[in-house]
């Protein structure tokens, strides 16, 4: 009796599932083809690449090749200058070298006595001050300027932080609210190089909370994201110092330039003063920049309503590069993802072509500086294309064109990650596509939160997710070869490669097309 009632069972699940097949996403996703994916997998494994290392000559070429792609599917550019690419810009700087010495006093030290960042002072720097000019503020604004008559050409000037105020009220402002010139103290080494001063001393007068701070800053080995502030055209050398060190420097001068600072706050007039110095400063940086591009297929959605949504699919396409003769070809690590996107974006071009969509935007981004620690997709998330209020979803590829160990009897596997940590809608519509269409055996084990790899926040993806933005990542785990030099292409598995190829199309087609944008109810 049972026997029939399970026959049932299959028989009405089969109908069902059936009765919601998209004949139009069956279509589409037929054009990501074992054919293509192989074409684009070993071009940009191959040895004119050179690894495709972010920085590198092979990183660009790559990057050229994906853009050309993009052409060709005749995408909008919608990336820096009329191209397809965002560039990226890190920049690591550190002291090599940092010298104060006042042949007058005790020893000076840095992060005791002063401070100074890298980032915003020359990468060398020597000098040997006698002539100093205490100059207020340091503010150079129509309302109020310090500088007004005041010759610091070569000189040392030695400033206040913030702006004067009178009971609470701002000179500069009129206001209770202070200026930038309190905000951002950029501003006054600009108007001291701006004016020819040959370095500017500011006196921070929350020195021992400031210092902690700017310590983190100043001994961070990591590359920042930030492009170079070119301190020699912009700044003039900048140190921050405590009030006891500047006593020192003003040596018998100290109460005139206090009186005169009274005299700035309470009259909201520009005071000076010219007094004499032994100060030497030596100063050298370590320095240099890594550069790289994320390369932008942009597909704009048909609905009016649901158009300025944005649906971003994204794979990382640098790798490790050359170390000598040694080639690392990366055909897995990413070459493996990279291709499976483009494939995915091609289909999405085809459906707008055809009028038959996507509702939403749906932007494909191969991102470079992965290896180098997620820095193209956190460069996007920090300085994005399209609104990160908008961004409804990152679906995000990384390794899906080999097979593991643990699942070398059924290849046809995929390790899904993410997708139920914001959003359980994310899930369940990646469940629902892949019982309908690719079958594929969806394996959780490591988005366990408590799994040691931790692969959750190793992909491009986590940069999204830390966003608030639901993120899914589709990988197929380590294998002997990975970050090795044997991580070839004769070793992918295209079969499998384009069935997953076929469940992220489908995913994406879905949180594409759907009338509501998939909730966050998860923190």
């Amino acid at each position: 009796m049972k026997k029939p009632l399970y026959l049932f069972v299959l028989l009405f699940l089969s109908i069902s599932l059936k009765a919601q097949l998209n004949p139009v996403a069956q279509r589409l996703a037929a054009t990501i083809t074992t054919e293509d994916l192989r074409q684009h997998l070993f071009k940009l494994t191959s040895a004119e690449f050179e690894g495709r290392e972010t920085g590198t000559e092979g990183q660009r070429k790559a990057a050229d090749y994906i853009a050309a792609q993009m052409k060709a599917m005749n995408l909008p550019t919608v990336g820096e200058g009329g191209t397809y690419f965002q560039s990226i810009t890190f920049t690591n700087q550190s002291w090599r070298k940092i010298e104060v010495k006042d042949t007058s006093a005790k020893e000076i030290r840095h992060l005791w006595d002063y401070y100074a960042y890298p980032g915003t002072n020359p990468k060398q720097f020597t000098a040997n001050f006698k002539d100093a000019v205490f100059l207020g503020f340091g503010i150079d604004a129509p309302a109020y300027s310090d500088y007004k008559g005041v010759d610091v050409a070569g000189k040392l000037v030695l400033v206040y932080d913030g702006e004067p105020m009178k009971q609470g009220k701002s000179w500069i402002t009129g206001t209770e609210t202070p200026s930038s010139w309190s905000t951002d103290w950029r501003q006054k080494v600009k108007a001291a190089k701006a004016h020819g001063a040959a370095a500017v001393f500011i006196i921070d007068r929350k020195f021992k909370e400031n210092v902690a701070e700017a310590r983190k800053a100043i001994l961070n080995s990591r590359n920042d994201m930030a492009k170079d502030e070119d301190p020699e055209a912009n700044y003039a050398p900048n140190y921050f110092v405590t009030t006891d060190f500047a006593k020192s420097i003003l040596g018998k001068m100290v109460g005139k330039a206090t009186s005169a600072r009274d005299k700035i706050e309470s009259k909201g007039k520009p005071r000076h003063l010219n007094f004499k110095c032994t100060l030497q400063i030596t100063a050298e940086k370590n320095y240099s920049q890594l550069k790289g591009s994320n390369v932008l297929g942009f597909i704009e959605g048909v609905d009016p309503k649901l158009k300025d949504e944005i649906v971003v699919v994204t794979a990382h396409y640098d790798h490790l590069g050359k170390r000598g003769d040694d080639m690392y070809p990366g055909a897995d690590d990413n070459a493996s993802g990279t291709s499976t996107v483009l494939e995915i974006c091609q289909a999405f071009v085809e459906a707008k072509k055809s009028g038959l969509g996507p509702r939403r935007s749906v932007l494909c981004m191969l991102v470079s500086g992965e290896e180098k620690g997620l820095l193209g997709s956190q460069y996007y998330a920090k300085f994005p294309v399209f609104p990160l209020e908008k961004t409804v979803v990152d679906v995000n590829v990384d390794m899906v064109g080999r097979v593991d160990d643990e699942h070398k009897d059924n290849p046809d596997y995929i390790y899904v990650i993410g997708a139920d940590r914001l959003s359980s809608e994310l899930h369940k519509i990646n469940e629902e596509a892949n019982a309908i269409y690719t079958h594929l055996t969806l394996d959780y084990k490591y988005n366990d939160e408590k799994d040691p790899n931790r692969y959750y926040y190793r992909s491009d993806h986590y940069n999204f997710a830390k966003n608030g933005i639901p993120a899914i990542f589709f990988f197929n785990g380590t294998h002997a070869d990975y970050h090795l030099t044997s991580d070839t292409p004769d070793k992918i598995n295209f079969d499998k490669m384009a069935k997953i190829g076929h469940l992220v199309f489908y995913t994406s087609w879905e949180l594409a097309n759907r009338d509501a944008r998939i909730v966050v109810d998860k923190k």
